[in-house]
């Protein structure tokens, strides 16, 4: 027998218009003037930082990259290239599968080792990026720790934002590098609790330090584990290129260090290292492992063959540092308002949004080089800026063509000059 067809059944209730929402979210983008758009780039192996730029027209011209994460041009090292090369040649192109299910191989396990002999730790753990690996053991923690108390410090990379948040357990945030603030908050704990202190060594968007051995002691104290970010510092700080905690002789009071191959390594992925039970329960624990098809054997091999490699090259790290530094004194000179923490990272302030994609399109339309404006929400209002990441493979004719260009279009801009603000 047929239903009969009620009122409510033939009414036509009132639909969501869900073009004019995406419409509306996107134009608030637009009229702050934060709109991000992708600059569609070829690099060229073996002509790093020199890259193609294809045009919203289709044509081409030669730019110089100026804000790229591949701080020491390993992504073009010949030895990396050879290792991946010859992975993808006896394996094929992908894993095939999850690290337990058919996704480990020889080349997974080789670069576990790399890792782990680089931070003195007993075990590494492998993921496909960073920003996972920070995520899937923030958030996995308390599962191993029941009652866990997190306290994060206020400028904590996304990753470490999100991992904390999803964990279900307790945080504190703490103010940025403000170890009083840090006291405070593990005091009016309870001692009993379980407790792990997550900072960065290097803050990537102003370029400055995490007291790292006055956590340690506080860590001490109140009887927590500590975790660090160092994706900044791997293969730049440290005699063999294991970061800040390795350049001052840190690394056996941190517990769990994490790090990315996609920067000074060149490569990608993302891991933690640890003591071998840590990695253990993170690998039986966290669903961001557990669940992600592994990296491909080659670039599993291209990522060892470059942590192989930065152990021994001290001279690229010298020259890395000294690039920086002659960046941020020429500028200086200028009376740019960059913020200068001794770090490579070089952050120069235009502090308004539309002047900072301004600056950005006439660098890249006017005189080839390529900075990506930073804005809200990555860093706060009223501090947005173009951050530059000099290289050993930035030369003098590439410096001066940068130096000469923010000095005229600094004045044409009519943006104020200032002393160092860092």
């Amino acid at each position: 027998m047929p239903l009969k067809r009620t009122q409510a059944m033939t009414k036509t209730e009132p639909r969501v218009d869900y073009t004019a929402s995406l419409d509306t979210a996107l134009q608030r983008l637009h009229d702050e003037g934060r709109y991000r758009t992708f600059i569609d780039i070829e690099r060229r192996k073996g002509q790093f930082p020199h890259a193609t730029w294809t045009k919203p027209d289709g044509s081409e011209a030669p730019i110089t990259v100026w804000c790229g994460n591949d701080y020491l041009g390993m992504g073009q090292n010949p030895i990396v290239l050879a290792a991946m090369h010859e992975a993808i040649d006896a394996t094929g192109a992908g894993s095939g599968g999850t690290r337990n299910i058919s996704g480990t191989t020889v080349y997974h396990k080789r670069l576990e080792a790399e890792l782990a002999d680089l931070h003195q730790k007993e075990a590494a753990l492998l993921f496909t990026s960073a920003y996972i690996a920070n995520d899937a053991t923030l958030s996995t923690l308390p599962k191993l720790f029941p009652g866990l108390i997190i306290y994060s410090d206020a400028l904590n990379h996304a990753s470490m934002i999100e991992g904390v948040r999803r964990n279900g357990g307790a945080k504190r945030i703490f103010r940025h590098n403000d170890l009083d603030h840090l006291r405070e908050l593990l005091a009016a704990d309870d001692p009993a609790a379980p407790k792990v202190i997550a900072f960065e060594s290097i803050y990537s968007m102003d370029g400055d330090f995490g007291p790292i051995a006055e956590i340690c002691d506080l860590a001490d104290e109140f009887g927590a584990l500590t975790y660090i970010d160092e994706v900044h510092a791997v293969g730049m700080y440290g005699p063999r290129g294991a970061g800040v905690a390795e350049r001052d002789g840190l690394m056996d009071r941190i517990d769990i260090i994490n790090g990315t191959l996609a920067k000074a390594y060149g490569v990608m992925g993302g891991y933690i290292a640890a003591s071998a039970k840590m990695c253990d329960a993170i690998r039986s624990y966290a669903p961001g492992f557990i669940f992600t098809t592994s990296l491909p054997p080659a670039i599993a091999a291209g990522a060892a063959a470059s942590v192989a490699f930065l152990k021994t090259a001290e001279n690229l790290r010298a020259d890395h540092q000294a690039q920086a530094k002659a960046l941020k004194l020429r500028l200086k000179g200028l009376g740019l308002p960059i913020i200068d923490h001794g770090s490579h990272i070089v952050p120069v302030i235009v502090g308004n949004p539309v002047h900072t994609q301004l600056l950005s399109d006439k660098l890249l339309e006017d005189h080839g080089i390529y900075v990506q404006p930073i804005n809200f929400p990555t860093v706060p209002r009223g501090t947005e800026r173009l951050r530059f990441t000099p290289s050993p493979v930035h030369g003098p004719r590439e410096m001066d063509a940068l130096v000469g260009a923010m000095d005229s279009l600094w004045s044409h801009c009519a943006l104020n000059r200032a002393e160092d603000v860092g």
